[in-house]
């Protein structure tokens, strides 16, 4: 028997994929009051249309329902490093533009960014769980950040603010997926579980 197969291992599962549901709602929640107050305090238009933007992984996924648990943990991982270094950048940007004129919304990007940074280490907890360490980080993130005018940065911004608030719905997904158990939730689908 596999150690990722053991009791043990499966009820480890299960606790940490409890946990970082909590973990997405709770950083769902907090990225959706950072964007009301980022777009309040970078004077945008909330309906404001927000191409995809550069480096930004897309939430949605096709055949999402195909994906073994595996891959999704390593989907979740490059969006959420991704993350980790965009928001980093709109950090460095926030206090470039308005230094500490603005603090509260500095704050709250610097505490998107640590939940952000602690859900990575929560999925490269489970990865090694699954008997698979996580991927190095050598040439992953985003591009360098390109030469934009001050409101392009903040449609960047609001667009990788946007594009975070749908990763924790997907990530939430993903682990309650992840958590049921049986053969389906780490390896692929079983055809009695596909549609």
């Amino acid at each position: 028997m596999a150690a990722a197969d053991s009791p043990s291992a499966a009820l480890r599962r299960r606790d940490l994929c409890s946990r970082g549901i909590r973990l997405a709602g709770k950083m769902r929640s907090d990225v959706i009051d950072l964007l009301d107050t980022y777009v309040e305090r970078q004077g945008l238009d909330a309906s404001a249309s927000v191409a995809a933007v550069e480096g930004v992984p897309a939430a949605a996924a096709e055949r999402w329902d195909e994906q073994t648990g595996t891959q999704r943990l390593l989907d979740n991982l490059a969006a959420y490093r991704a993350f980790r270094a965009l928001l980093a950048q709109m950090l460095e940007e926030q206090r470039e533009q308005l230094g500490e004129a603005d603090a509260a919304l500095g704050r709250a990007l610097a505490a998107v960014l640590l939940q952000v940074s602690a859900f990575a280490y929560h999925l490269e907890e489970l990865l090694r769980l699954e008997s698979r360490g996580p991927p190095s980080e050598e040439g992953a993130g985003p591009p360098p950040p390109p030469h934009l005018g001050l409101f392009e940065r903040k449609l960047r911004g609001l667009g990788v603010l946007r594009e975070l608030a749908q990763w924790a719905v997907r990530s939430a997904r993903d682990l309650r997926q992840l958590a049921k158990p049986g053969p389906g939730s780490s390896s692929a689908p079983s055809p009695a579980e596909s549609p």
